[in-house]
């Protein structure tokens, strides 16, 4: 059994479960959400826990530095997750008082992403083709993870969107990826090109020789017991290759991370419209749509600001400048 297939036993589980329910009918996926509260029953279970009224400050303040979170970001969203549990719980009548006591931190100043070259994203790739395969490990490693990581880059999805695919979301005639229930319940079609269209197929060939009666509901991404690949091991294999891709990770940047490969294709899409003289504030809202996104602004976090950004910026506003300078001078 793996950690996500934990059954919840502790004496909070029915109102983990409950609530957890609770957030999906409102619209919410919960997903990284459940994943710390099944931790969190879990360490009750370790720690002999077996009532209610056992679950003190003290107990909450052991999880969470059992589960230790560097980044302040990460450690209030799990001190978060388990305060809303409690108020939640205490709105209900299963506690008096909520027994999170324990502050936020002070977040420090946003860091930036880590922006992927082209390149780097190449050898990223070859070295993900390259793993092996292993007893226990996921079948088809390679193929698995370059295509992932190939949608990842090359077409900008978020892991949870990849990860969820089913071999029938591949629309193979008309070159299409269906998203579906992505953030916020919307369902989207993302084109995909030739390139991305051969690594696909290749993969889905792979699989199809594995098992010849492969149904259009499996998923696409299989992990080690033959279910969905989980985020966790995404995230793993794209951390275990990153030493062999020898990247300066600028002061003030974040460690590269899967998201970040999302962060480099919306700057590499921008990067190419300046280089072809298009202008990015006519084609941003393109761009909000195949990220899916509601408006421009929550895909303008996703742009940040390079060296070969502003070099094609400051090249666009001399060419647009000159003219205005030179007829000054007359």
């Amino acid at each position: 059994m793996t950690r996500l297939d934990h059954v919840l036993a502790s004496p909070v589980a029915d109102g983990i479960t409950q609530f957890v329910a609770h957030k999906r009918v409102l619209g919410r996926r919960y997903e990284t959400e459940a994943y710390a509260l099944r931790l969190f029953d879990r360490h009750l279970l370790a720690q002999g826990i077996t009532t209610l009224d056992a679950i003190t400050p003290a107990v909450i303040e052991a999880f969470l530095a059992a589960r230790p979170r560097p980044r302040p970001r990460s450690y209030n969203h799990l001190l978060g997750v388990l305060r809303r549990l409690f108020r939640w719980l205490v709105a209900r009548g299963h506690f008096a008082h909520s027994p999170v006591h324990c502050p936020t931190r002070r977040a420090s100043i946003a860091r930036t992403p880590f922006i992927l070259a082209p390149e780097s994203a190449c050898r990223l790739l070859e070295l993900a083709a390259g793993l092996p395969d292993a007893p226990g490990a996921t079948p088809l490693r390679g193929p698995t993870y370059h295509a992932i990581f190939a949608l990842l880059y090359g077409l900008g999805l978020r892991v949870g969107e990849v990860r969820r695919l089913d071999v029938a979301d591949v629309d193979r005639p008309r070159q299409l990826l269906v998203i579906r229930d992505t953030k916020f319940g919307k369902d989207r079609l993302v084109p995909f090109g030739p390139r991305l269209g051969a690594t696909i197929e290749r993969y889905l060939a792979a699989r199809h020789a594995r098992d010849r009666h492969l149904a259009g509901d499996a998923p696409l991404f299989v992990g080690r017991a033959g279910g969905r690949l989980g985020r966790q091991q995404i995230g793993c294999v794209f951390r275990g290759l990153l030493p062999a891709l020898g990247l300066t990770v600028p002061q003030g940047t974040s460690p590269p991370r899967p998201h970040d490969l999302r962060h480099s294709f919306a700057v590499r899409t921008l990067l190419r419209w300046y280089r072809a003289g298009v202008d990015p504030a006519q084609r941003l809202l393109h761009l909000s749509t195949f990220l899916g996104h509601v408006q421009p602004e929550s895909t303008a976090v996703y742009l940040t600001i390079t060296s070969d950004l502003l070099g094609e910026a400051g090249r666009r506003f001399e060419a647009f400048a000159r003219p205005l300078v030179e007829e000054v001078r007359r």
